[in-house]
């Protein structure tokens, strides 16, 4: 036999056609059958016996890509390759196995109930089940909307805030074993729904809304859900037209009725149907939640269950016809706000607003009774140094001085707003010792947890501030100047930045975050102890909030397009099951109050719906639009950012001149504009304008502002910006110079007026007595 030639074996030579060539017609079909993916490799896998001595093999299929494998084999060889990625695989399985077993138990499962998140949820079945018959025996449920299928109640429940259900309930014994009650049982009283227009020859202004009305937020939210693809344009137009606020300018015709959402409740004393009796159950009504009570739900990782929830009885549902006292002392009409530092043109303009647009009697002479209506009031809450410090004992009194003292404040001092503006001083040890939830253990964490990232805050801060520093900030007279920030003893402020001793944020770059962190556990703190509803300060009152007051249950409204919470606007009711699961939770999740962490407690534990999340339009309108969201058919006005309230755009800007208040967002229950606390809503009159009434602070706010303008000026003109160099303006330079301070000439206002600029002085020309509120009442001193 002769060798065949070096370098001419069939393996190795070249071949000029692409088209596949076999040895036979075996090797063919073998191919054709088995052809490879480029995602998987196939090894033929020799077996250490063969039966009658013919060699046999088993074709092992492993998930790994064809050119992976033949890298490895051209490195190791193909039996080590082999080896090496099948060892792999197991490892993989076996680390997988392991995990899922250490915590995949039904009590601590292991998929998190959000990705990224672990579970928050600490409470059982059982105590999530009377968290919601609590809430919907005291009526705090107005709505008939389902109850998760998760809570599992046995019993269907009866529900006082919606009217009596039509269709009955079936038996026990014609409902198979495995349905779900998802529904109550509507036992309250009939509704009657409203038409509210403007009558002539009263058409110029829209008419109050009817004492005792509840908005039906079902309805608003059929027409409102940004998940269901509603537009705001189209929501704002039905929260206008089923409150009347179009008074006398309607165009749209036809039936209205599903776009009816105030109604009033009729009196159940006058009704002649006989009680409902509920059917109880003969057996479980959930098959598939029979073994386990706590099946399906996933709990807080390496955390004991809480014991059960100490509820008190539920409240006694009382429609407002029924009731002696327009005013219900278990549901004040209390709106809630928290400051830290010197009072500014931002709450300043939020009070206006407030004034400007609520059911306040205003209208009529002081001490005037109203046995029909009940006034709301507003709470702020001063924080008089910087969040982590405690308040020296004359705090109290410092803040009154303060607030005499500020040319912002002092007008709402006025014995005329004693009954409707009330300030409080905020202590945060004395609030958190009120919520009996938490009072014995707050202490063993850091209150300043925001979403997870925890703020450690020196302990030398934790102390009283000095007498001097709260003198600094009683002595501080707003308007154009900003007082020292005030620090806490023995922690002197280095920086003016110092995260530990703002009080305020005075820009972008100086935000004062611990107050912030502050303000989203304070909210909560304040509704559960007192009840009422919380507003973040740079929120503007846009209509008036009587049928929101008349619906028990308790809202936030939603993160622009996330289905998360923002807690900007919360309604909670006073000592609520729901607040006690709420701080409850909170605590065993280091007293997170972030409203994305709100979020994840309400949904793991299937309560979402007792904190109804509303749709933005009603309080946030720009929101989406703000994002890139529905802006083919925006609401008006168009914001693309909320700097544009204060510098509206030159292409839209001759709008809010030509529109006034009533083209601003006309429907929204208020607008949040979002911080943007140092930048000023009329730069131009940077002061409050509020008349004779009120001169020595708008004389004394000018005054500053022409001090701080001549010292720039003075200080431009040396080419020196060191305040140890400059020669600061003297008061008898100003006085000197009275005439130029008052001069008021239209030459010098902004040609086009921007929005935050019309709503400011809308609402001052209101309390200079110069045009009516929102709903034609002229103020009466």
């Amino acid at each position: 036999m002769h060798a065949a030639p070096r370098g001419h074996s069939l393996r190795e030579k070249g071949r000029s056609s692409p088209l596949p060539s076999y040895s036979n017609t075996l090797h063919e079909k073998h191919f054709l059958r088995s052809r490879p993916s480029q995602w998987t490799t196939t090894y033929h896998l020799q077996l250490p016996w063969s039966p009658r001595g013919v060699p046999r093999r088993i074709k092992v299929v492993l998930p790994l890509p064809l050119n992976m494998y033949s890298s490895a084999v051209e490195r190791f060889g193909r039996s080590r390759a082999f080896a090496i990625f099948l060892g792999t695989f197991v490892a993989i399985i076996w680390a997988i196995l392991t995990t899922r077993k250490r915590f995949g138990t039904p009590q601590n499962p292991w998929d998190a109930g959000y990705p990224g998140d672990p579970p928050t949820l600490v409470f059982a079945r059982e105590d999530l089940q009377r968290v919601w018959e609590w809430e919907i025996a005291s009526g705090h449920y107005p709505s008939s909307r389902k109850i998760p299928e998760m809570i599992n109640l046995a019993v269907p429940p009866l529900n006082p805030a919606i009217a009596r259900t039509q269709q009955p309930i079936l038996p026990a014994r014609f409902r198979p074993p495995s349905s779900i009650l998802s529904s109550t049982v509507g036992a309250g009283p009939k509704r009657t729904y409203l038409d509210i227009q403007s009558a002539p020859p009263v058409v110029a202004y829209p008419p109050r809304p009817v004492p005792g009305s509840v908005a039906d937020l079902d309805i608003i939210m059929d027409h409102c859900d940004f998940s269901k693809n509603k537009y705001v344009r189209d929501c704002l137009e039905v929260l206008r037209l089923g409150a009347g606020l179009d008074n006398g300018k309607r165009l749209r015709r036809g039936k209205m009725d599903n776009w009816k959402y105030n109604y009033m409740e009729e009196d159940r004393r006058l009704d002649q149907y006989p009680p409902i009796t509920i059917p109880q159950p003969k057996g479980p009504y959930n098959a598939r939640l029979q073994d386990d009570a706590d099946t399906g739900l996933e709990f807080r990782k390496r955390e004991a269950i809480e014991p059960h929830l100490r509820l008190p009885p539920p409240r006694t549902y009382r429609p407002y016809v029924e009731s002696s006292d327009p005013c219900d002392p278990d549901y004040p009409r209390v709106f809630h706000m928290f400051w830290t530092g010197p009072f500014t043109d931002k709450p300043y303009l939020a009070l206006l607003s407030f004034l400007f647009t609520q059911n306040l009697g205003l209208h009529l002479l002081p001490d005037t009774p109203s046995p029909t209506v009940c006034r709301p009031q507003v709470w702020l809450w001063i924080n008089p140094g910087p969040a982590a410090a405690v308040p020296n004992p004359t705090a109290l009194r410092d803040m009154f001085d303060s607030l005499k003292d500020n040319s912002w404040s002092a007008p709402f001092l006025h014995p005329r707003f004693k009954d409707v503006i009330k300030f409080k001083l905020w202590n945060t040890t004395d609030q958190l010792d009120g919520i009996p939830e938490i009072k014995d253990e707050w202490r063993s964490f850091n209150i300043f947890n925001s979403g997870g990232h925890v703020i450690n805050v020196p302990k030398n801060q934790d102390t009283k501030m000095s007498q001097s520093e709260a003198d600094l900030s009683s002595d501080a007279s707003v308007n154009g100047t900003e007082p020292p920030e005030p620090s806490a003893t023995n922690l002197p402020i280095e920086k003016e930045d110092d995260m530990f001793g703002r009080t305020g944020s005075t820009s972008s770059s100086s935000y004062d975050r611990l107050s912030v962190i502050l303000s989203d556990m304070a909210r909560f703190i304040l509704c559960h102890r007192f009840g009422g509803t919380y507003l973040d300060a740079d929120t503007i009152f846009l209509r008036d909030w009587e049928e929101l007051w008349g619906w028990k249950g308790a809202f936030a409204y939603r993160w622009s397009r996330l289905e998360k919470y923002n807690t900007a606007v919360l309604r909670m009711n006073k000592n609520s099951a729901l607040g006690t699961f709420l701080f409850r939770t909170a605590l065993r999740n280091e007293l997170d109050f972030h409203p994305m962490t709100i979020s994840r407690y309400t949904k793991d534990a299937y309560l979402e719906g007792l904190l109804l999340r509303l749709p933005d339009a009603l309080f946030d309108s720009a929101w989406l639009n703000t994002e890139y969201y529905q802006r083919d058919r925006p609401p008006f006005p168009y914001f693309t950012d909320f700097a544009d309230f204060f510098d509206t755009p030159s292409m839209s800007n001759a709008a809010p001149q030509a529109l006034g208040i009533e083209g601003f967002f006309r429907g929204a229950f208020s607008y949040h504009f979002h911080n943007f606390w140092w930048k000023p809503f009329d730069s131009s009159r940077n002061w409050p304008d509020l008349g004779e009434r009120f001169i020595q602070g708008e004389r004394a706010a000018r005054k500053a502002l022409r001090e701080a303008a001549l010292n720039a000026t003075r200080e431009a003109a040396s080419g020196s910006f060191s305040m140890e160099t400059e020669t600061p303006v003297t008061r008898r330079e100003i006085d000197d110079d009275e005439d130029s301070v008052w001069e008021d000439r239209i030459e010098d206002d902004k040609p086009d007026l921007d929005w935050a600029t019309v709503l400011k002085r809308t609402f001052e020309s209101y309390i200079r007595g110069e045009r009516p509120n929102m709903y034609g009442e002229w103020i009466v001193w």
